[in-house]
């Protein structure tokens, strides 16, 4: 069984203000082309379809147009797609019925109430049948029926609400079977090993996080909401496959793919990255006008200059503009702006959480707590 794992085409996106729509008709045509050519069983994409949750027409179609696109390049295989929390689960769940007569399922929304289960395609090869879970980003509000609530009636929080929800399935261990989800995963025991973007939603105390113990129930865990490309617990069949391109500048540098994923007998996962080459790079350059003219590029580039002199020049974005056709932003630093910067920067620094309690100071537990859910929820309610 082979099947391409991608996840956070995040379709719609804005770089800086900047249109990325060729670049991701490019990106798309790429991955229907590495399909065609690799013709694997099953395209799975792990959440955040769209950047927004009501995507604009131009979005729509794009997104149309690939899967019409990839669907004609893979006839035989199953397409299968999830909710993220950039997406509308209610438009991504619509005609799902329909749909999956067309080998296509799109699954919008978790299970709700008691007698509903995580969605389940299972597809056969000569090893046996393959079981693939379909989890769309869940919180704890949505499926507190089923998961209950603590003894104060509470929600659980994010980790105790989906080790309910996916412990109450019943996986048969003789199957190989496969979860595609979009949920913030933890290496168990380690907070600090998965290495997020800026361009993602950060919530305070990283509240959303979930263990990745639960993941141990299957043969490999298709991930989504990790912009870059990692391992979780250190194995190679719990993975992020990460953005087919970067979403901001703070994914400078990261290489971008489609994993291929091959499942041969039970316990025998083999993983491949297929790289993906972008229309275009991000980059960012620190220099000085002289040095920056000199790296003439189409890439997507933030330039900060160094150089004082150069600072009140009328012509400087026009000159930089020549060479840089895709400049995003233009910023300036001198030695004699530094000091000054240096309370700004820390600032910029600072989560909006740390920069609440830098000001209102003294705050016990209780209120602290408070804060982190009015912040949290002034977060949910920009994307």
């Amino acid at each position: 069984m082979k099947f391409f794992h991608l996840s956070d085409l995040h379709i719609g996106l804005k770089l800086m203000n900047h249109d990325l729509a060729e670049d991701q008709d490019h990106i798309l045509r790429e991955i229907v082309e590495l399909a065609e050519a690799r013709q694997p069983d099953a395209v799975v994409i792990a959440g955040d379809i769209y950047d927004k949750a009501i995507p604009s027409a131009d979005a729509v179609s794009r997104f149309d147009r690939f899967v019409t696109n990839l669907s004609q390049s893979v006839p035989k295989a199953e397409i299968m797609m999830i909710s993220g929390n950039h997406d509308s689960a209610e438009r991504v769940n619509v005609f799902r019925q329909v749909l999956a007569r067309q080998h296509i399922h799109m699954i919008g929304r978790p299970p709700e109430l008691p007698g509903e289960w995580i969605a389940k395609v299972t597809l056969t090869d000569a090893y046996g049948p393959v079981n693939f879970y379909l989890l769309p980003f869940v919180k704890p509000s949505m499926v507190k029926l089923i998961t209950g609530t603590d003894k104060d009636g509470n929600n659980f929080s994010y980790d105790e609400a989906v080790h309910r929800l996916i412990m109450r399935e019943e996986l048969s261990e003789q199957e190989r079977n496969v979860l595609v989800s979009h949920q913030f995963y933890l290496s168990t025991g380690k907070d600090d090993t998965i290495e997020r973007s800026p361009s993602e939603m950060v919530t305070v105390g990283n509240i959303d996080s979930v263990q990745g113990d639960i993941l141990n129930r299957f043969d490999y865990a298709a991930l989504g909401h990790i912009h870059k490309a990692q391992r979780l617990n250190g194995k190679d069949c719990y993975r992020y496959c990460g953005t087919p391109i970067a979403c901001s500048f703070g994914e400078e540098g990261q290489v971008k793919g489609v994993i291929e994923v091959e499942l041969k007998e039970k316990g025998e996962v083999v993983t491949t990255v297929l790289p993906l080459k972008p229309l275009r790079q991000v980059r960012t350059i620190k220099d000085t006008l002289e040095n920056v003219l000199a790296q003439k590029s189409e890439d997507y580039v933030s330039i900060t200059l160094t150089d004082a002199e150069n600072h009140l020049a009328v012509d400087v974005r026009d000159r930089l503009e020549v060479c840089f056709p895709n400049l995003l932003h233009v910023g300036r630093e001198s030695r004699e702006e530094a000091n000054y910067q240096l309370e700004q920067e820390r600032a910029v620094q600072l989560s909006p959480f740390a920069l609440c309690k830098d000001f209102l100071q003294d705050l016990d537990g209780e209120e602290e707590n408070l804060l982190a859910s009015i912040i949290n929820e002034v977060q949910e309610a920009e994307k």
